[in-house]
């Protein structure tokens, strides 16, 4: 009767003892003499050990191919690993050979200033270190660095120091010579398994064809019984000719298995282990044919280990895709990088310090990179200019075309920015003119100086110092229209002057044009309401475009506020609901930080998303920018 395997978890067995004909038919076949009923017994536990590997391979690989981010997909990557392995904690050393980045570290069960303390180790000294520099590994001659090769110590149970039987072949590192002559482990086939830097890349044949078959002698799922996290009893091994270091074939690798008793090893590694509380540590480099080596996972253990012949085989089969989908994945985050860094470099990199506004702004930019804008510069006279806008499209083109809209805006704002009318249809015919067939909104606000007001200045940003503080004697003040709903000051309307008596009666006043933009909210202690400035159509879309401007004069303590339709859009509700909610959010701003913009505008992103402004599964833009009136 064949006894019934324990529960796994994730594909991996518990640490408790495999049965005896398990373990032996995981690497050997029944002797022909062995009675018909147990030799059905070993070929159903072959059978068994053979669908466990590969539904464990399976299942990983699959939660794998759902990572959509390249930080994710490295996370799922170590904890994957850590399963497969037997381990608890692990790193992964992003370094591309290509030198085009990114360059980060990555931790599983590890925070940044435990990574903080790895990275004080000397680079030789690591395993990483030592897969991404091309430092040769020892093999076939005495330790003396603490890494595990063919000569290593032996244990009662006749396994060397690193995990795997007499008799096998030894373990390669990243340039080490490998049995038959073979360098950095490369495979009878002209695999290679961890060349240095300037070498083969590892998993490339030597026609040029990417294969990850291991060779004829080599262990493979179908021949290996399941994955254990305990004790492991394999079965004698013979080497075959071809036998390897490959990556694919599990043994492009790197094993500490005994870091604070093995000899040759770094103090400060010694010392950096034991505050950490790790005594081994198992490192793989991470290659793919695309890019060529762009890392080195760690996995760590707590007591000084070894992962087993099996587990190395399945790591490498498991490395065998997924550094692949890693290596897309690195692609396609350097694009969304170059298009995040030429938006960010055609977007402010300051804003201007103006006496008696304080500014905020909050800008995130979707996967594909879009068009959304905004702009604020001092003008003539100590006036300002606030402008929101958004070209169609999405990609490198709407982010070129992007630049040359709000560059133009810019040249007709200081020209002309007191009629924003004319600034609108100055950009409009432009548009028309040079680019027929792309479409744009925008909205512009031109501010005038309060009286006494001179001069302007330009700081890293607006902060609570820019101008007097806040003062809490806001009144109501009129003179822009609402939607409905949004709390109007009954009889109010456009120009209507502020009642006398009244803080800010001769104060700051604001004139605004849109063109098919969102309209902008005010947002004071006494009224939250939409400034209707959307009567006109979009940029491009006319053969003559015009529109009326609104003027509203703030109340000192009022806040301006100017977003983009991403914003909305990302809340998932249907437009005219989206509105209403941004209304309700700003209604319900906290009376703490309706003085400080950069508060109230990150209220109003937690009010509105609160699963944060950089959701990579949004494709959409979102700008917020504040104004807030002293």
């Amino acid at each position: 009767m064949t006894t019934p395997h324990v529960p796994k978890v994730a594909g991996i067995e518990p640490a408790l003892p495999a049965p005896t004909h398990t373990a032996e038919s995981a690497t050997a076949s029944a002797p022909a003499d062995t009675p018909p009923e147990p030799r059905r017994t070993a070929v159903q536990d072959r059978l068994s050990g053979w669908i466990s590997d590969l539904t464990t391979l399976h299942g990983l690989t699959e939660q794998l191919a759902r990572t959509r981010t390249l930080e994710a997909a490295l996370q799922e990557l170590l904890r994957a690993g850590a399963s497969l392995v037997g381990a608890r904690r692990g790193l992964v050393v992003l370094e591309p050979s290509d030198g085009l980045g990114p360059d980060t570290t990555i931790g599983l069960g590890l925070g940044r200033a435990d990574i903080g303390h790895i990275e004080t180790v000397p680079r030789r000294a690591q395993s990483f270190g030592r897969i991404l520099d091309g430092l040769p590994v020892t093999g076939g001659l005495p330790v003396t660095d603490g890494l595990t090769t063919h000569g290593g110590p032996t244990t009662a149970n006749r396994l060397h120091a690193d995990g795997h039987p007499v008799g096998a072949p030894a373990d390669h590192g990243a340039d080490g010579s490998g049995p038959n002559g073979l360098q950095g482990g490369a495979c009878a086939g002209g695999l290679q398994g961890g060349g240095s830097a300037g070498g083969p890349q590892g998993g490339a044949a030597a026609n040029g064809e990417r294969t990850d078959s291991p060779g004829p002698n080599s262990p493979s799922p179908v021949s290996q019984g399941p994955v254990s996290t305990g004790p492991v009893s394999t079965g004698p091994y013979t080497p075959g000719p071809d036998d390897s270091g490959c990556v694919a074939c599990g043994r492009g690798h790197i094993a500490q298995p005994d870091i604070p008793g093995g000899p040759g090893l770094d103090p400060r590694l010694r010392e950096v282990a034991a505050h950490l509380g790790y005594a081994a540590s198992y490192a793989v480099p991470l290659e793919a044919g695309s890019v060529g080596r762009f890392g080195a996972a760690v996995w760590l253990y707590d007591e000084p280990a070894a992962p087993a012949e099996r587990q190395r085989h399945l790591v490498g089969r498991y490395l065998a895709y997924a550094t692949e989908h890693l290596a897309r994945l690195l692609e396609l985050h350097r694009q969304r990088q170059t298009v995040a860094t030429l938006r960010e470099e055609l977007l402010p990199s300051r804003l201007p310090r103006v006496p008696g506004v304080r500014l905020a702004v909050r800008h995130s930019s979707g996967p594909l990179g879009g068009g959304d804008w905004y702009d604020a510069l001092p003008l003539p006279d100590g006036a300002l200019g606030l402008a929101v806008g958004s070209v169609t499209g999405s990609g490198p083109g709407a982010v070129a075309a992007m630049g040359r809209l709000r560059a133009s805006l810019r040249a007709y704002a200081v020209m002309e920015g007191e009629d924003p009318v004319a600034v609108l249809s100055d950009l409009e015919l432009l548009l028309r003119l040079t680019e027929p067939a792309r479409s744009a909104t925008a909205l512009f606000a031109f501010a005038e100086a309060p009286p006494g007001a001179t001069g302007t200045g330009t700081g890293p940003g607006a902060g609570p110092g820019a101008g007097a503080g806040p003062r809490a004697d806001a009144g109501p003040v009129t003179g822009a229209g609402s939607m409905p709903g949004a709390g109007a000051v009954p009889g109010a309307g456009p120009g209507t002057p502020p009642p006398p008596g009244i803080p800010g009666a001769a104060g700051r006043r604001i004139v605004l044009a849109g063109a098919g933009h969102c309209p902008p909210l005010i947002i004071g202690e006494r009224r939250t309401e939409y400034v209707e400035t959307t009567l006109s159509a979009p940029l491009g879309m006319l053969a003559c475009w015009e529109a009326p401007s609104v003027e509203l004069r703030p109340a000192p303590g009022e806040t301006l506020l100017l977003y983009s339709d991403g914003l909305l859009r990302r809340t998932g509700e249907p437009m005219d609901r989206a509105f209403a909610r941004l209304h309700a959010a700003a209604a319900g701003v906290p009376r703490a930080v309706r003085h400080d913009p950069e508060a109230l505008t990150d209220h109003l992103l937690r009010t509105l998303l609160p699963e944060g402004l950089d959701a990579p599964e949004s494709p959409e833009d979102v700008v917020l920018l504040t104004a807030y009136f002293e």
